[in-house]
């Protein structure tokens, strides 16, 4: 009976820290979430206000749109490419395989009915469309980033047109509003370190060393792809194009972004990690509010890089498992999707698998195939937003030192 109530109290005790941790955790993000839109649409509007010139803000948008499709055509072919030389689906036996598609068979059944509903979302005349809201409002009370974005845009650019004397104390007002939602994300991030933990330890403690049982080889191999670009890719580009003139080094802008890149590993999630990215980017790399304003909002919302990675090898992994042969042809389409799709792919957590299914649909590859990645995709998820996050940062920094607009943090900003 004692030894009952013993395991008793400790199952409780267990469940108490379990549902503790993920309050704290969910009570951070809603946190974030909630400042996200409107540290979007304010500092937005102020910024591209504060530019009065429209085609300044052309020109700054044509860098940061190259700069992220760029480097998601990097990230796709490299994926393609490691898939292919490691082929990691040639570890996978039949018996696995059939195991765990078992096991997972509702899950992918649900996966492939979300997937029937977004295909027609990704026409490039359908993503067009999309970007524009029908109501503004709608957009602000759903969050839809894109659109609060483009609402952000068109707002600014026509306060450039308005009157100096006019348009001065509404751009004041957007700017003081948008300086004080940047004083929240900062009293947020005090508490950061303890949601952190919150958001890490459930997730850890639902991963058993079975997931990794004929998968490890898949999950290395995504995982040298993402560090691939993070840790080259991204500053090759930031030597080549930012250099130690502005007084921002490799060590040094690692340094400068490491809250937001550990908040977007527990949080899988670039759009909750939004605030603090632009904190990081603005107060710690220096690169000025406008841009930072402009960029990371647009990176949150396209820049998938991370997502690009994860597919290519993810479907010359599923391709080796059913035997379906792919042409070059094939390859290249695969690049083409996985970058699109790293565009068109929400800034929230599992949100690729849907629409990877689509992918391998169009390839021939059974979409049940999925099921065999299930299993690590969550701790993958939390990896590629790690690389999104970071490439929304590098491209923020590239666009700003191109500008003039990227200088060292003055002694006292924020560590």
């Amino acid at each position: 009976m004692e030894l009952n109530a013993s395991a008793s109290v400790m199952a409780l005790a267990c469940r108490f820290a379990v549902n503790a941790s993920r309050f704290v955790g969910d009570l951070f993000l809603r946190g974030l979430r909630f400042i996200a839109v409107p540290i979007v649409l304010f500092s937005l509007v102020a910024g591209v206000a504060g530019l009065g010139d429209v085609r300044k803000l052309g020109r700054m948008g044509a860098k940061t749109i190259g700069l992220f499709l760029s480097t998601s055509v990097i990230a796709a072919t490299m994926g393609l490419l490691l898939g292919r030389f490691v082929d990691p689906g040639s570890f996978i036996s039949f018996e696995l395989r059939e195991q765990i598609s078992s096991t997972q068979g509702s899950i992918v059944a649900s996966k492939v009915s979300s997937a029937e509903g977004v295909r027609e979302s990704l026409s490039a005349w359908q993503q067009v469309l999309n970007a524009v809201p029908t109501n503004p409002f709608e957009a602000l009370a759903k969050g839809e980033m894109l659109q609060v974005v483009v609402l952000a845009l068109l707002v600014g650019i026509g306060l450039t047109f308005v009157p100096a004397e006019k348009s001065a104390p509404v751009v004041r007002f957007f700017d003081t509003l948008g300086d004080a939602m940047m004083h929240i994300v900062r009293l947020l991030m005090h508490m950061a370190p303890y949601a952190v933990f919150c958001l890490v330890a459930p997730i850890a403690a639902s991963f058993g060393l079975e997931v990794f049982h004929g998968l490890g080889v898949y999950f290395i191999t995504v995982i040298v792809g993402l560090a691939v670009m993070t840790y080259i890719v991204y500053p090759l580009i930031m030597r080549g194009l930012v250099g130690r003139e502005h007084g921002v080094g490799v060590r040094e802008f690692f340094r400068a972004i490491a809250p937001a890149q550990l908040l977007a590993f527990s949080s899988s999630s670039s759009a909750a990690t939004l605030p603090v990215t632009i904190e990081c980017a603005r107060d710690r790399v220096g690169v000025s509010e406008d841009i930072a304003g402009f960029v990371c909002p647009l990176g949150a919302t396209i820049n998938m890089d991370g997502t690009a990675v994860f597919q290519g090898v993810s479907i010359m992994f599923l391709a080796e498992v059913y035997g379906v042969p792919l042409t070059l042809a094939d390859q290249i389409q695969v690049i083409v999707f996985a970058t699109l799709i790293s565009v068109g792919s929400p800034g929230i957590p599992g949100a690729s698998i849907v629409l990877m299914i689509i992918v391998l649909q169009t390839l021939g590859i059974p979409a049940e195939g999925i099921a065999l990645i299930l299993g690590v995709e969550r701790l993958l998820d939390m990896c590629r937003t790690v690389v999104n996050v970071t490439g929304d940062s590098m491209v923020a920094a590239v666009v700003g030192a191109s500008e003039g607009k990227l200088v060292r943090p003055a002694p006292g900003s924020p560590e």
